[in-house]
């Protein structure tokens, strides 16, 4: 198998300044009174205030990249970069190395809504976009395929790509004995990031995009793609890139399931 892991998870907030437009909203209104008409006539229409795809905007996206027993764990705008910026350097970091992406309901959140902000920026990602017109492999393996290895998304593949059978993230990361989310929850992201909480939104972030990763070792156990060494050997790697990590304290919650993994695995 393609050893080379790109897990991500993507943060969001609304689209304000497209939200107005498409809600025809006065630009001498305040955010707050904006906002709380978008929500209104969002309500009125889908019965949530959730913005859809399309105008949802990108604060940051985390990733944990493995190369065989090479880890790197990040965040890209943990440094105030622009929409564009973080975008841009995800799609090279997959141009350069064409790793297998993982997510966790990528097909129905995180690709949408990036694919929706590339064409928003004019951003080139011609790999990830590939089905087969340059490289014929991508014809029967690509990123954009639902059914393809390129891109999985671990949630559609465990619920057998039934919606009704879809489970929660932070639910089924805690009856595995992951931490599940940590410090927020979804629908408290956009009041972080209005309160100039960037960094609290980057670990919560980081907290999703570990426990997808370690759910998706243990789906690979399951199928029998590495045997019990390499298994073992993967998670040291992550234990001990976590404890190198001193100032990560949200990523020490992690370690006792890589502990317990590793005994489980040891019977």
């Amino acid at each position: 198998m393609n050893f080379k892991i790109l897990c991500f998870d993507i943060e969001t907030i609304p689209d304000m300044e497209n939200a107005r437009l498409i809600y025809d909203i006065d630009k001498n209104l305040s955010h707050n009174e904006a906002w709380n008409i978008i929500r209104i006539k969002r309500m009125e229409k889908a019965g949530n205030d959730f913005l859809p795809h399309f105008l949802q905007k990108i604060i940051a996206i985390s990733i944990i990249y493995q190369d065989h027993q090479q880890i790197k764990i990040t965040t890209l705008g943990q440094d105030g970069e622009s929409e564009k910026e973080i975008i841009e350097r995800l799609f090279l970091g997959i141009e350069k190395s064409q790793p297998t992406l993982v997510s966790w309901n990528g097909q129905g959140f995180d690709l949408p809504v990036l694919q929706y902000r590339t064409i928003l920026h004019h951003i080139q990602a011609p790999i990830y976009w590939e089905a087969g017109e340059k490289f014929n492999d991508f014809k029967w393996n690509n990123y954009i395929n639902r059914y393809h290895q390129r891109h999985t998304d671990v949630m559609d593949v465990l619920s057998s790509y039934q919606g009704k059978a879809f489970a929660p993230l932070d639910e089924f990361s805690q009856i595995l004995g992951l931490p599940g989310k940590i410090g927020l929850h979804g629908s408290e992201v956009y009041p972080a990031y209005l309160n100039g909480e960037l960094q609290k939104i980057c670990d919560y972030c980081e907290s999703d995009v570990l426990n997808t990763y370690l759910i998706y070792l243990r789906y690979l156990w399951s199928k029998g793609s590495f045997t019990k060494q390499q298994y073992l050997n993967l998670l040291t790697c992550i234990e001990e890139y976590i404890y190198k990590q001193t100032h990560k304290a949200h990523w020490h919650a992690f370690v006792p399931y890589l502990e317990q993994t590793k005994n489980l695995i040891l019977e």
